[in-house]
């Protein structure tokens, strides 16, 4: 989905560029609408790494979220300070057929989101999460 965004956006920018600076500046200069051709030749692997860079476990007491090529972030959410759990899924997102739960807890800063979940994953994640965060939050 989004190597399809990388390209929808960046191969009629490629277009455009090349047009306009060959009617207005000249031939040679419409050598310059290659640069969006090479972000895409650059973007299309990146965005394949970091797809596969996202995990998340189920964990007895917790939710571990782990993401990143470079620099590696994981974020771990202890159900009991889930606040609210959603399964949210934009148009693009429908059209491939995945969906994205959305965490989000008191503190701002530890809200998580879990992206390119199949629909049926994701509400199993969603129920499964609101179960645990109800049942760990009953003793507080």
């Amino acid at each position: 989905m989004r190597r399809l965004l990388l390209v929808a956006w960046l191969v009629p920018l490629a277009a455009a560029t090349g047009v306009l600076l060959a009617l207005f500046a000249g031939p040679a200069w419409a050598a310059f609408a290659l640069l969006p051709l090479a972000v895409v030749a650059w973007g299309w692997p990146m965005l394949g790494r970091n797809w596969r860079s996202w995990r998340y476990a189920e964990r007895d007491d917790d939710l571990l979220i782990s993401r990143g090529v470079l620099w590696r972030e994981e974020t771990v959410v202890p159900y009991g300070r889930m606040q609210l759990v959603e399964v949210t899924s934009g148009p693009v997102e429908r059209h491939f057929g995945l969906a994205s739960v959305q965490l989000h807890t008191a503190a701002a800063a530890t809200d998580a989101r879990i992206p390119g979940l199949l629909p049926e994953e994701a509400e199993r994640l969603r129920d499964r999460l609101t179960e645990l965060g109800e049942a760990r939050s009953a003793g507080l």
